[in-house]
């Protein structure tokens, strides 16, 4: 089994109101890399931040370490647009970070990394593969390019109150400036992604695609970002069998209809309770007030677990969030969650 994580940037999440990371310019850049490390690691390496909200809810990277601590898979990571480097190994798609979605073009090389991914995802050795993401500011690009296609699907947030009135006028704003009508790319994913995505939807949907078109297995590892990127696959004509495996913090947030959409786009929909709230860890207990929710491959790697065996990722999820330095009793005053 492999879970390739897609780790980017875009200044869309620099935006202020739209994104817990969004605070920070380093936080906003050193919170993918740091995602990355802490998967392949069990801890960031040299990314300087560690990315954990004020109230002591970690990146949801640390949960999917838990998992792989426990069940064991292999990982890529893909570089689409960092902005900080990694010392996890990646597979680098040399393209720059994404831009302000409010601009006219925000992926200005949006098919030359569409392309790319897509060869390597016809080139994978494995029968099936999960695909997650990490970057700041995802879901309002998440929001643009569904209008942009036309496609009237919520999207969640890693904050617990959801800014997605903010995020609606930020979309609106971009089509405008991007020259655009909602439902003006339909058919059309790489303009919606050119004009208001980001540069790890074109790496993802192109996974996706050449791993589709070479007849491996794929799930979508993760919630509305994701989601998003099924709409970009389905709008590109790409068939087959697609899967979303989501945690129950997404199905169950008021703006996201996660049915209506796995049906909409022919999804084989999965969703884990990872049972947090049976357990007293303040990272686990902010995930279950609506913090981070999602992100990182957390809900793709959660749906490997073995029944009767997610008391034991929550046992070592833990152990990993005490070498991030997260006391669990105690929520922290310090640091930034990432988006």
């Amino acid at each position: 089994m492999r879970v390739m994580l897609a780790a980017g940037t875009t200044e869309t999440g620099l935006i202020e109101g739209i994104s817990a990371a969004g605070a920070s310019r380093d936080v906003l850049a050193q919170t993918p890399p740091a995602d990355a490390e802490i998967l392949v690691y069990g801890e960031p390496v040299c990314a300087p931040v560690t990315p954990v909200s004020p109230s002591g809810c970690p990146t949801p990277a640390a949960v999917t370490r838990a998992v792989r601590e426990v069940v064991g898979f292999e990982v890529t990571v893909i570089d689409a647009g960092l902005a900080e480097p990694t010392v996890a190994p990646t597979v680098d798609l040399e393209t720059a970070p994404g831009g302000d979605i409010r601009e006219a073009v925000a992926v200005a090389d949006a098919e030359t990394v569409f392309e790319a991914a897509a060869r390597l995802g016809a080139n994978l050795p494995e029968e099936r593969l999960l695909i997650g993401e990490t970057i700041p500011g995802g879901t309002t690009t998440a929001l643009g390019v569904t209008s942009a296609l036309g496609e009237p699907i919520g999207v969640s947030s890693s904050l617990a109150e959801n800014p997605l009135e903010r995020k609606r006028a930020v979309v609106r704003e971009g089509l405008a400036a991007s020259s655009l009508e909602a439902g003006a790319c339909a058919g059309e994913p790489l303009a919606a992604i050119r004009a208001v995505g980001d540069p790890v939807q074109a790496a993802v949907a192109g996974v996706v695609t050449g791993a589709l078109e070479s007849g491996t297995a794929v799930t979508l590892a993760g919630g509305t970002q994701l989601v998003a990127v099924a709409a970009l696959v389905r709008h590109a004509g790409i068939g087959g069998p697609l899967s979303l495996a989501t945690t129950s913090f997404v199905a169950g947030d008021p703006a996201v209809d996660l049915e209506r959409a796995a049906e909409r786009f022919d999804l084989e929909l999965t969703v884990t309770d990872p049972g947090f709230d049976e357990s007293e860890h303040v990272s686990m207990a902010r995930y279950c007030a609506g913090e981070g929710k999602e992100g990182v491959a957390m809900g793709g790697a959660l749906s490997l677990v073995p029944d009767g065996e997610l008391e034991t990722v929550r046992d070592r999820l833990e152990r990993v969030c005490a070498r991030l330095g997260i006391d669990g009793r105690v929520p922290l005053e310090t640091d930034a969650e990432g988006a």
